[in-house]
């Protein structure tokens, strides 16, 4: 797949672009980062890829989980150093069982966090102890 324009609008630093991932509803429900190889991935396969950091590598969204988003747009900031990917999201993205990774609320008044979602799965069912 030829990227060169794609590619020519974005600015990678240390081969990264940040990611938002977002709901089609508009619920923000996690952030990530993509190389060119996820990128590529995810424009091949309509399924959301990731370089995860802690494993070097790109690898689809949901990949230990099946937990996967279904792309449906792609956008990029004014300056083209981020993107925006609007998906459909199958259960959940969060790796603790949320639907969003913004599952907790700052609280002033306790100067706290607090859930304000409801947990979708046992991450230990579906990861392993």
């Amino acid at each position: 797949m030829d990227m060169t324009n794609l590619l020519g609008e974005l600015t990678f630093h240390d081969g990264l672009i940040p990611a938002i991932i977002m709901e089609a509803d508009g619920q923000v429900l996690t952030l990530c980062y993509m190389d060119r190889e996820a990128l590529g991935k995810t424009l091949e396969t309509g399924q959301v890829h990731v370089f995860r950091r802690s494993r070097g590598r790109a690898m689809l969204k949901g990949e230990s989980s099946g937990h996967t988003q279904q792309v449906k747009e792609i956008r990029a900031d004014c300056e083209g150093n981020s993107l925006l990917l609007v998906v459909q999201q199958h259960v959940a993205a969060c790796h603790a069982g949320y639907r969003s990774c913004y599952y907790r609320q700052y609280c002033p008044q306790s100067d706290s966090f607090r859930i304000c979602e409801e947990r979708l799965f046992d991450p230990k069912e579906v990861y392993g102890a």
